[in-house]
């Protein structure tokens, strides 16, 4: 329901999100109407999202990332979420919203589908903060970044952003085969959307700090085979301003994904 204030945009806030205000910010930026939606609300029928046209789970360490990084969002939002992408309208998760769309098991999807993938701790086992490179793998029917057309420079800040994967053929995890096979399979459904880089935009090939958390074929960002729901790790609302990179350099803005999703809403 496009207005002419541009989308309305629900920003989902639950006890322990701490990025909906930059969130809110890089909306306005990009041309959209953000509107807090408080998650408790949202599930005991107080709020709905039907008068929005797209959703945004912004990061944070929701419930204390209690029972893992997103998990108990995820046990709240799994029917509302999964309601509002039966729509076909946009929905993204950032950071510790990736982790939920991704626990709800809507990222890669479907949701009643066997899980396949997963977000884990770190390869070296402890949190981090840094600034990173990532390009966008175009897919998907509907592909809510098409309108990113350059390298995305932005933060990370977790502990748990490891992009693992499940061997496909019933194989164990350790199968290097079958760990290939799927990601193979997520990649000919148009599920991989965003991969970590150098700053030339050359594959990071799994190398540190290029990759920072050892993620299954350098992912950095998942979306469902419909492209109507994305999720990442990284930060693109900590630069939406070519004043906010520390190096100086120039575009590459995170800013260039808001604009892209709220677009298409």
């Amino acid at each position: 329901m496009s207005t002419a204030g541009g989308p309305s945009v629900a920003i989902l806030v639950a006890p322990g999100t701490n990025r909906e205000g930059e969130t809110a910010r890089a909306v306005e930026l990009a041309g959209g109407r953000p509107a807090m939606v408080e998650v408790p609300e949202l599930v005991a029928g107080g709020a709905t999202l039907g008068s929005h046209d797209v959703v945004i789970v912004p990061g944070g360490f929701s419930y204390g990332d209690a029972l893992g990084a997103g998990s108990v969002l995820s046990l709240g939002l799994t029917d509302v979420l999964a309601g509002w992408a039966a729509t076909g309208k946009p929905l993204m998760g950032i950071c510790n919203g990736f982790q939920v769309l991704v626990k709800a098991g809507l990222l890669p999807g479907p949701p009643d589908a066997t899980r396949r993938v997963t977000l884990t701790d770190n390869e070296r086992g402890r949190f981090e903060c840094r600034w990173v490179h990532l390009q966008v793998v175009p897919g998907g029917a509907v592909d809510l970044l098409d309108g990113v057309d350059e390298l995305v420079a932005c933060p990370i800040a977790h502990g748990e952003g490891r992009v693992a994967v499940a061997a496909d053929g019933g194989a164990t995890t350790s199968d290097a085969a079958g760990i290939t096979d799927t990601v193979a399979r997520l990649e000919a459904d148009g599920c991989v959307a965003l991969r970590y880089v150098d700053a030339d935009g050359s594959a990071a090939g799994g190398a540190y700090p290029i990759n920072p958390n050892g993620s299954v074929a350098d992912i950095a960002g998942l979306r469902s085979p419909a492209g109507n729901v994305v999720g990442f790790m990284p930060h693109p609302e900590d630069h939406v301003h070519e004043v906010q990179d520390p190096f100086g350099r120039p575009g590459r803005l995170g800013l260039s994904v808001f604009r892209s999703v709220v677009a298409h809403g």
